[in-house]
């Protein structure tokens, strides 16, 4: 089966079902999100492994991140955040890898803090009071389209390397082409709503248009320190979980604190 298709049978399956989760919200999403999260973090231990990050602990703070987020808001999300980097140092002092402290930590942390808080403010778009799920549609349906179109008119027309020794395969066409898509659909989604006005729409979409290239480009930088293409194979054509939604863990905290500074979170 060749990459495109499988990526059609995905998209086809992935996508009514992370809509309608999406759509009846709470712990439906939770749910969603964080089996999504977890598997993430799985893969990036997966890719990871030669510097012997702490995994318990990221997991552990993966979850309670989300779980924050859902429960309590930002701050209990930030707080799970937080437990990771104790646990970490904890295992760390009892553990009999050879991992320089530094680095093992750090790598802990980080997932924590790049998985567990992306996919947080994710499930906090959705809690946005009388918007959420307008708000959460936005967000999916503008990076998907974004990310869909850059990739088509970098098959097409792309000529100019973005990103040559992080992520050869995308161009400049291909951010212009997406960039286009993010701020349309963001424009439409929200046009005459009572939600936002037609110059936050378009501001919104523009800063989910930089955001999302950047946590993918953010996740292809990680990759080639691994010496590796995908994160992943459980998703057939698009790669691993973690190649699916690295550009939601950048847009998600964008959308949120975009749509806070409007005055709506």
């Amino acid at each position: 089966m060749s990459n495109f298709v499988s990526r059609l049978i995905v998209s086809a399956i992935g996508l009514p079902l992370v809509l309608g989760l999406a759509w009846i919200g709470g712990w439906w999403l939770f749910a969603l999100a964080l089996v999504a999260a977890l598997v993430a973090a799985h893969e990036f231990w997966l890719l990871a492994r030669a510097v012997q990050p702490l995994a318990p602990a990221g997991y552990i703070g993966v979850v309670l991140a989300i779980a924050g987020a859902e429960a309590g808001g930002v701050r209990w999300m930030v707080g799970g955040v937080v437990v990771s980097v104790v646990l970490s140092f904890a295992l760390k002092v009892v553990s009999d890898t050879r991992t320089a402290a530094t680095i093992a930590v750090s790598g802990t942390v980080l997932v924590a803090a790049w998985i567990g808080l992306g996919v947080g403010f994710l499930v906090l778009v959705r809690e946005i009071p009388e918007h959420g799920r307008l708000a959460i549609f936005t967000v999916l349906l503008a990076v998907w389209a974004g990310d869909t179109l850059a990739y088509l008119g970098g098959r097409l027309v792309g000529r100019h390397k973005m990103a040559p020794s992080t992520s050869p395969g995308k161009t400049w066409e291909g951010f212009v082409f997406g960039s286009a898509a993010t701020i349309f659909v963001a424009f439409v989604a929200l046009y005459k709503s009572d939600f936002l006005s037609v110059p936050e729409s378009v501001i919104l979409g523009a800063a989910l248009a930089l955001a999302a290239p950047a946590g993918d480009l953010f996740e292809s930088l990680l990759k080639r320190d691994m010496d590796v293409k995908d994160s992943g194979r459980l998703l057939g054509g698009h790669g691993g979980m973690l190649d699916r939604i690295d550009a939601l863990l950048f847009a998600a905290p964008t959308a949120y604190y975009c749509i806070a500074a409007f005055g709506h979170a």
